[in-house]
């Protein structure tokens, strides 16, 4: 049944309207905020700071399918994103925080019910003046709202400001845990081309040295060569064979690892062919970042979002040491009969306002204004070695790069040495000049440097990815 729109009735409606508007424009106790000075130097060591603004810019420009230029290692990412199950929780937490924010917000505003109910009473007769005994009955149907505060000095305004803060920190903390992803599924799928090539190595080196072997073992049967020179042999020969059996399992384990952090069966065709490929498909950053963009970084804008959160709560303890004015207020209709619930004459309304005013509390407010200032500096500190951590994993990284050329160089050039060390034993062991064990040295030498040199390729590639994720994934 539809309530006619009563003097009563348009007085509540305006009620309601003006004190959502005052609540809204009420004042706020939460402290001015003011971001902490970075606490790391301006530039990163081995930066040079005249490259510094434009590597910044280039930096900023970054996004990891630009950054991954391989189609098949892009691909994967992209299944990781969809499949993934730490990002889903991620993202789910992302929808907590904006409901309990939802929640925290509709504290502002009045909360309307309708209600209707039925009380009856008994009497007793000794109780009565009649000396019979009487049951009465009372109905009701109202509509209003019960302990609405009224928000003059903003202690809920700052707690939904602190529930605002924490939202947005959420949503940092779920890009924080798509570039870490990322980083992940790209140096498994880097670390499974690397063990595919040392799988490819041992097993070809098992064959050049099942050869020799041969070779030998047909020269000590006709009393060429000495037992010794055998068993040598088949010791390298046992070792190659040894290193083949452990690098196909462990290109077996990687699969699976890449698979696991995936969150699917990742498709052969999408498996890297060789390192030199997938290192290709690394971009390199700039040197010359300055440490200003790590205030970007998803995990420290995070933290900052927490400061925020705990400097809105300064604001809802200071205004608890303020009066508080919670209001209940219905109207409705109200008679002894249901018959009568709805006919004229049964309107009914109430209005209580409430003041609370603090006056000894054993020093529990002035407590509580304590414990929400020192959490913000403890929130600064959080936030300033959020910073100093950031900025230490970028130097790290740097500082590989700085000397992962000049590895790569004297690695690759080892191996140039060791290879002609190799094919001179070979030639003066056949022209009967040098020793047999002379040659297998100057094979073991040439396959450690062959393993070696894989080994500073695929750390050239996992620090340009590690780079990527320190300097927080590049911005949109």
């Amino acid at each position: 049944m539809k309530f006619p729109m009563t003097p009563v009735s348009l007085r509540m409606r305006s009620l309601v309207v003006a004190l959502s508007a005052a609540t809204l424009g009420a004042c706020s106790m939460i402290p001015a905020y003011e971001r902490p000075a970075a606490p790391v130097p301006a530039s990163f060591p081995q930066a040079a700071p005249s490259e510094a603004s434009a590597a910044a810019q280039q930096a900023q420009a970054v996004a990891w399918r630009d950054y991954f230029a391989d189609a098949r290692l892009r691909e994967v990412i992209a299944l990781a994103l969809q499949n993934n199950r730490d990002l889903r929780v991620a993202a789910l937490n992302i929808e907590r925080a904006r409901a309990q924010y939802g929640i925290q917000r509709a504290d502002l505003f009045p909360t309307i019910a309708a209600s209707g109910g039925q009380s009856a009473q008994r009497v007793p007769g000794d109780l009565n003046s009649s000396g019979a005994s009487t049951v009465s009955r009372q109905y009701s149907a109202n509509l209003g709202f019960a302990s609405y505060e009224l928000d003059f000095f903003g202690r809920v305004r700052s707690l939904e400001e602190q529930a605002l803060q924490t939202y947005l920190g959420t949503e940092e903390a779920r890009r924080s845990a798509q570039i870490s992803l990322v980083a992940e599924v790209a140096n498994a799928w880097l670390r499974l081309a690397a063990d595919r090539e040392r799988l490819a190595l041992a097993r070809s080196t098992f064959e050049t040295r099942q050869k020799s072997f041969d070779l030998t073992q047909r020269s000590f049967d006709a009393g060429a060569v000495s037992a010794l020179d055998l068993r040598q042999a088949e010791t390298l020969l046992q070792t190659a064979r040894a290193d083949a059996a452990r690098y196909a399992a462990l290109v077996a384990q990687d699969e699976n690892a890449l698979a696991l952090v995936v969150g699917a069966g990742v498709s052969p065709a999408l498996l890297p062919q060789g390192l030199d490929a997938a290192i290709a498909s690394v971009a390199e950053l700039p040197a010359g970042v300055p440490s200003e963009v790590l205030t970007r970084r998803p995990d420290v804008v995070q933290a900052e979002y927490a400061l925020r959160a705990a400097n809105a709560s300064i604001g809802a303890a200071r205004a608890a040491f303020f009066p508080s004015i919670t209001l209940t207020a219905t109207v409705g209709t109200a008679s002894a009969s249901l018959d009568g619930l709805f006919e004229r004459g049964s309107r009914a309304w109430s209005f209580m306002p409430q003041i609370r005013i603090p006056i000894f509390e054993a020093g529990r407010l002035q407590a509580s204004l304590d414990v929400a200032e020192i959490q913000r500096d403890i929130t600064i500190a959080q936030y300033e070695k959020a910073i100093q951590s950031a900025f230490r994993e970028v130097a790290d990284a740097l500082a590989d790069r700085a000397t992962l050329a000049e590895q790569l160089d004297a690695r690759r050039k080892l191996v140039e040495a060791t290879q002609k060390s190799f094919e001179l034993s070979e030639a003066r062991y056949k022209g009967g000049v040098d020793s047999y064990l002379n040659l297998l040295d100057a094979q073991r030498s040439l396959y450690a440097a062959e393993l070696e040199l894989i080994s500073v390729r695929l750390s050239d590639a996992t620090n340009r990815v590690a780079l990527y994720k320190a300097l927080g994934g590049g911005w949109q």
